[in-house]
Order: structure tokens, then C-alpha cells, then sequence
């Protein structure tokens, strides 16, 4: 196939800047910033260009069903008048969306061809989101596709996971360390359980797929608190996040409930913004922008700069981005997540040679909170603290005390269906206090179990009441090992309100920065996205 020749993809890299070294691209929400970074003193990690994704997608998910890892094949699981369920990731990832078919489509049909074929006919087929807001029909049409939408959603059998229905949820057990295992009752029920994954990055997939996606909050508050949090040395670490731990722990209460499930993961490249195209620029190094490159950067960051924020986030979430599945296994969760994190490191892992006193990063426009909605001041922090600093593997690259200077405008702006407990987090909580501990322990409960939060989560389209909370705790690692975070270009008091120092120049901020890292300090800029992970020596 002719757009399968292209040249093998080079791997990440790390620049070292010098004075010919040309400005750096840095996201800024729904735009941009070049800066020229401190020279014979920075560096810049690159990701690697994007894999080449598999040649027939559809062979290898039909491949990975009939020959999946240490179970059965999927047809053979199948059988009449069993009770059948498949769920599947929610709309916050991949991001961006992906292009139509979305991979979960591609997948989700294969397996009813299959359960049809075996004479299966109660399926249900659940968005697994949690404690995240429902997806509409619009959203649901994406993900698994017009065909199983008309043919599933009027009889309600495709539908949002609904964590508080009182009818719909189980508790299935507890392990060793307490944790209660709270899960969907249709899926506790079933025969079956096949879960479709998209793992976006090393954090996602495996056990937290089932135990956190169709959980509710009697379950989550295990492990989506401050301590496991701080514990956590990098969620994208296995071997050192304890929300991994936890997660495997509950993982083995539902197996020993007796919940069978076939997991099915699916990879993508980092195929962001596209080999060509509009936003093929982003893509690619900076010093090998062409004058084609250089003249629709040019065009675009001017169209942006004049156009209203809200016509600038609808320009950027309209953005599809091209990926390419790079892998599909499926079969028992832990043997087929192992696979599956070997080919996220392949795309993703940085080596990067020690620490760095300043990180940079420009925060983008999207992150798993906001797909069509708003990036609120907590969205901000939660994207640059709890996902951006975590993107590591080993050690973050920037040292005990050092300093995280962010990108973003970071205005004080809600979407007021999506997050309406964001605002009162935002406009109370965080005006009493920003230490996650404190938060955790004066004002979660409250928040969690209020009856018009869980109103607008189960009728409307909001996420739950608790969900800011979890979001500031996503930081809570990154605030105890940073001496000092500074947002550059945001509306000075939002970021105050979040305790965080505003600067409106990068150059601002390194002024800020020296006084607590020196006069000359070693700067490490985070060239993301696209997608990827230092591994830091």
C-alpha cells in the first residue's frame, strides 16, 4: 500500500540548545508561544516519530480475538442464552480524538459479529466512565459506531455507566488492605465481561480498565486520594504507583468473585496532528520546519491571536487526529497488559540523562476532562501536575525543590453543565485552602455525596461532585517534590487562587525560578505533545 512506504520513524531525542538552535515551539491552550530557551544550559526532549501502525487493523483484531493470551478463543466463550457485556473507554481518551472508525468501533463490531454468530442475545454494552460525565449520543455514535448504536441504544442496552444507581451497583469484596470493591451489578452478573481499551499511555489498561472504569466512588476513594497519590512515584510507572498497586489488588477480588473477563487492549502511535495537513508542522523538530511549515504556522498563530476563545476552542476540538493502531491483544487482563505496555514504551520512551533543576512545558489545549467543554484553572494544574510531570519513567526530570514552569492562559472559565462542582471547588474550597490533605479531609465527603452534584452526574451531563477533588490530588505528588510552580500567560488570579506564581514572559518566569533554583539553573523543556516519556536516568 503506497501510504505504508515511508521512511522508518526515528526515535525520541534530546537536543541540547545552543545559540543556533532556533525558538521552541511551546503549546499554549489554544495556541502557541516560541521561546528561545537559555543557551549552553537547556535541553529539549523530542518524542519519537510515530510508528508505523499495522497494516490490516481488522485481520489483527480478528487475529487477537481467535488466538488471544492464556484464555480461549473469544467465539468459544460465547454460547446461547448466556448474559454478555461489553464495555469500553470512555471519551477521555484518545486525545485527541481519533479519526472515524475510532478503534473501539472496529473492535466492539468484530465481537458481536462473533457473540450473533454463537446465537448470544442479551448483550449490553456500557460506556465504562466512572465518575466522569456521561458521553452523548453524539459522543457514543464515535466511539462504538452508528451500526451498534441503532442497533443497541433504543432498547437501552447501550448506555452510560451510571456509578450512583442504587439498583446498579455491587459491592464484591474487599482486599487485604481494606479497599472495598464496588462494580457495575450487569456486569458482576454476567458471563462474560468483555472490556475494549485504548491505552493512550503506560497508565491506562490492565485491571484499572474493569475495577476503576465500572466503579463508583465507595471503590475509588481507595485509591484516588491524597496518600495514594503522593505515594505514587510516577503514574505511568507500574512498578511505582500505588494506584497501579490498588488497582491489581481489586483486580483479584473481582476474579475471585468470580467476574470473567476477557480484556481486549488496543495501541496507537502518536500520530497527533498528521504527517500532513494543517497541523502536520507539529509533528515534526523545528529546525526542520520547511517554508511551507513556517508560512501555515505563521498564518495560523495570526488567525488565532484575533479570533474569540470560543471560536479557537471550537477550531481545536473539532481536531480528529490520524492515529494508527500499533498493536491488539486480547485474552486474560494481566498477561495481555503486559504486551500491551511493551508497545506503549516503544513508541514513547525518551532516554534523558539526569535531572533538571527548571521543566518547561506548554500545556495544550485538551486534556481527558475537557473533550468538548472548557479547560477550567483545576484542568490546568491537573494536566501539567498530575499528567505532564508524571511522564516518566525512573526519576521526574526535575530534581527535589526544583521548578515547573507551565504554558497556558488558565483563564477563570468553567463550562458550567460539564463541571459545575469545579466552580464551587474553585470559588470555596481553593479560596480556603490548597493543600490537598486539608482539602481531603474538611471538604470531600461533602462534595461526593451532595444530592444535586449526583443529580446533574446521573441526569445531565456533569461530572461527579467529587471529581475536582480528584483532580487537585493528581498533583499532590508533583506539589511535594516541586519547591515552586509558575504558569506563564494566565489570568494572574486564577493562578493565584491555586497558589501558584503568574508570570506573563517565560523570560519572567526564570527570574521568578531563580530564587529557588540560582542565577544559572539547568533547564529541561517537555516537547508534548506529541505523546512522550522520559526515561531518566
Amino acid at each position: 500500500m503506497k501510504d505504508r512506504v515511508r521512511p522508518t520513524p526515528r526515535p525520541g531525542m534530546v537536543l541540547e540548545v545552543d545559540r543556533s538552535t532556533p525558538p521552541i515551539l511551546f503549546h499554549h491552550g489554544e495556541g502557541f508561544r516560541t521561546e528561545k530557551l537559555p543557551a549552553g544550559r537547556s535541553r529539549v526532549v523530542y518524542p519519537a516519530e510515530p510508528l508505523l501502525g499495522l497494516a490490516d487493523p481488522e485481520g489483527a483484531i480478528r487475529r487477537a480475538l481467535l488466538n488471544p493470551i492464556d484464555q480461549d478463543p473469544l467465539p468459544a466463550q460465547l454460547r446461547p442464552g448466556m448474559k454478555l457485556t461489553i464495555a469500553f473507554d470512555d471519551i477521555s481518551l484518545p486525545l485527541p480524538p481519533m479519526r472515524r472508525p475510532d478503534i473501539r468501533q472496529m473492535v466492539i463490531e468484530q465481537v458481536l459479529e462473533m457473540a450473533a454468530a454463537a446465537g448470544v442475545d442479551d448483550v449490553h454494552v456500557i460506556a465504562a466512565l466512572a465518575l466522569h460525565r456521561r458521553m452523548t449520543e453524539a459522543e457514543l455514535r464515535h466511539a462504538v459506531g452508528d451500526r451498534t448504536y441503532d442497533a443497541f441504544a433504543p432498547s437501552g442496552c447501550l448506555y452510560n455507566h451510571d456509578a450512583e444507581d442504587p439498583d446498579g451497583m455491587v459491592m464484591l469484596g474487599t482486599t487485604p488492605h481494606g479497599e472495598e470493591v464496588q462494580f457495575s451489578k450487569r456486569a458482576a452478573d454476567s458471563d462474560l465481561v468483555v472490556y475494549v481499551n485504548i491505552n493512550l499511555v503506560a497508565m491506562d489498561g490492565g485491571h484499572k480498565s474493569t475495577a476503576t472504569g465500572l466503579a463508583g466512588y465507595q471503590g475509588l476513594r481507595h485509591h484516588h486520594n491524597v496518600k495514594t497519590m503522593q505515594e505514587s512515584r510516577s503514574f505511568m510507572d507500574q512498578h511505582r504507583s500505588e494506584l497501579h498497586a490498588s488497582n491489581w489488588r481489586m483486580g483479584k477480588v473481582l476474579r475471585d468473585a468470580g467476574v470473567k473477563i476477557f480484556q481486549i487492549e488496543t495501541t496507537v502511535n502518536n500520530n497527533t496532528f498528521g504527517v500532513d495537513g494543517p497541523l502536520a508542522m507539529l509533528q515534526k523538530r523545528e529546525w526542520e520546519w520547511n517554508a511551507k511549515d513556517r508560512a501555515a504556522f505563521v498564518a495560523m498563530t495570526s488567525g488565532l491571536k484575533y479570533a474569540p476563545p470560543q471560536m479557537a476552542r471550537q477550531i481545536f476540538q473539532s481536531w480528529r487526529a490520524p492515529y494508527e493502531l500499533t498493536s491488539v491483544q486480547a485474552g486474560e487482563v494481566e498477561a495481555v497488559h503486559k504486551v500491551t505496555t511493551e508497545n506503549v514504551y516503544a513508541q514513547h520512551l525518551v532516554p534523558v540523562e539526569g535531572q533538571t533543576d527548571i521543566l518547561t512545558m506548554g500545556l495544550p489545549y485538551i486534556c481527558p476532562y475537557n473533550v468538548n467543554s472548557v479547560m477550567n484553572p483545576i484542568l490546568v494544574m491537573c494536566l501539567g501536575l498530575g499528567y505532564f510531570f508524571n511522564l516518566y519513567r525512573g526519576r521526574p526530570l526535575v530534581r527535589e525543590g526544583g521548578v515547573v514552569i507551565m504554558g497556558h492562559p488558565t483563564r477563570w472559565e468553567f463550562h458550567p453543565v460539564h463541571h459545575p462542582s469545579y466552580i464551587d471547588f474553585f470559588e470555596q474550597v481553593l479560596a480556603d485552602t490548597t493543600d490537598p490533605v486539608e482539602i481531603e479531609a474538611k471538604y470531600e465527603r461533602q462534595f461526593a455525596e451532595d444530592e444535586w452534584y449526583i443529580h446533574l452526574y446521573r441526569t445531565s451531563y456533569a461530572y461527579h461532585g467529587v471529581h475536582p477533588f480528584y483532580m487537585w490530588y493528581w498533583g499532590a505528588h508533583a506539589l511535594q517534590h516541586l519547591g515552586e510552580v509558575i504558569i506563564v500567560g494566565g489570568d494572574t488570579r486564577a493562578v493565584q487562587r491555586m497558589g501558584f506564581r503568574p508570570a506573563s514572559t517565560l523570560q519572567d518566569a526564570l527570574e521568578i525560578a531563580s530564587d529557588t533554583v540560582g542565577r544559572q539553573p539547568t533547564v529541561t523543556h517537555l516537547h508534548n505533545p506529541p505523546i512522550l516519556m522520559a526515561d531518566v536516568s
